[in-house]
């Protein structure tokens, strides 16, 4: 498990580095978006998915690990998939200065979230339980970019840049 590791390590991680450099908070866009006043600051965001990524990476390493040569071929594809899915977000919210379209990419990072599940928990239980914090993150971030969208109408990179 511990090749395993390594690599399900450095796929999660390359997501994180190519989502935080799509990140621009201190952008002047971005700071006159009006936001719900339930959302986290800034410095939340990293205590939150450094975690998060870590039990990602754990959790697939396991169940990779477990997995038949069949579905973990397809667990693979899965995981593959969602942390595409995961890093895109960035760049479509900050980058493009798309809200909505960040919006509709959730939507899919939800629907990946749970097919990764489904494969992680029939693989192995335990690691499948271990995504559901993820799993709950990215519905908590559906609402947060839902609440962003509804605010800033036309909230598009010509309207606020």
């Amino acid at each position: 498990m511990k090749r395993t590791l390594v690599k399900t390590s450095l796929a999660v991680a390359a997501a994180a580095v190519a989502g935080s450099v799509g990140t621009d908070p201190d952008s002047l866009w971005y700071r006159r978006l009006r936001k719900p006043a339930w959302q986290p600051p800034p410095p939340a965001y990293a205590a939150v998915w450094t975690p998060l990524y870590a039990l990602i990476a754990y959790a697939s390493a396991r169940a990779l690990a477990r997995a038949g040569e069949a579905d973990r071929r397809a667990l693979g594809r899965a995981l593959g998939v969602n942390l595409a899915l995961n890093a895109a977000w960035t760049p479509i919210f900050f980058r493009m200065r798309s809200p909505r379209a960040a919006l509709a990419e959730l939507v899919a990072l939800n629907l990946s979230n749970a097919v990764l599940a489904r494969r992680v928990l029939r693989a192995d239980r335990p690691a499948g339980l271990l995504l559901l914090p993820y799993a709950g993150w990215t519905l908590f971030a559906t609402a947060l970019n839902a609440a962003i969208v509804r605010r800033n109408p036309g909230s598009r990179a010509e309207n606020a840049a």
